[in-house]
């Protein structure tokens, strides 16, 4: 069980935002390479790091302070925001990326996505954002009308290393993980499920370690962590053992 600690990146800083909204940001590291490494040096495994500001404008936006994070920590990156092209993919992964999240083209085009996992075994992440049950698209700007598992079955059997499965709802509001929507979807497919939104407190990380919650491949977490409602070192020693 993985518990990724979150730099969400917007104008070149480490933010959370509340609910997706962008005019509703917090500002917590000027420096996301320092950041990267901290939580490198908490003991943290891997980084999951979103481009906000490439996600609503459909390429990379922050391209410099992710290459400053891949520079500062040695810990394997998954990246998400804005990438939508295999040359954009082909790209990231040879700067160092472990592997990449594809969102908004995984509805548009899920032949590139199945395209890609191809070409990068392993490289290639789903995200699948919802909002009341729906998928949404564009940085959360969009609301689709595709059902999560529905779209999470497109890509069995295509390669796919991970679905990223966020609850938009309650996303930077600390109120627990959605653990019915995340292990309903971990049930109904293959693929290994990562939650993500609303991780809150300690409480989050026991759940985690009870036997049915042992079928996802673990947790993000980002407000939680850096407001300090949750101890790293006490985190980690909990999921390992």
């Amino acid at each position: 069980m993985i518990l990724f600690p979150a730099i969400d990146l917007k104008d070149g800083q480490c933010v959370r935002l509340k609910l997706g909204d962008m005019e509703q940001a917090t500002i917590y590291n000027p420096d996301p390479g320092a950041q990267a490494k901290a939580f490198e040096d908490q003991g943290f495994s891997w980084l999951h790091v979103v481009d906000l500001n490439g996600a609503f404008a459909g390429k990379t936006v922050n391209g410099d302070a992710v290459d400053a994070i891949l520079k500062a920590t040695k810990n394997p990156v998954q990246l998400g925001g804005g990438i939508r092209s295999l040359a954009h993919i082909e790209n990231w992964l040879s700067r160092g990326l472990a592997r990449v999240i594809l969102g908004t083209v995984a509805v548009r085009d899920p032949e590139l996505v199945k395209a890609a996992c191809k070409a990068f075994p392993g490289k290639v992440a789903v995200g699948i954002d919802a909002r009341g049950g729906k998928v949404a698209v564009e940085g959360w700007a969009e609301a689709s009308e595709l059902e999560v598992v529905e779209l999470a079955k497109r890509f069995e059997g295509a390669g796919v290393a991970a679905i990223i499965y966020t609850d938009i709802d309650r996303d930077g509001i600390l109120s627990g993980i959605n653990w019915d929507a995340t292990l309903g979807l971990a049930r109904a497919v293959n693929i290994p499920v990562i939650a993500s939104g609303g991780l809150a407190s300690m409480d989050d990380i026991a759940r985690m370690t009870k036997p049915d919650a042992q079928i996802l491949e673990g947790a993000i977490s980002g407000r939680a962590l850096y407001d300090g409602r949750i101890d790293p070192a006490e985190a980690l020693a909990l999921l390992k053992g």
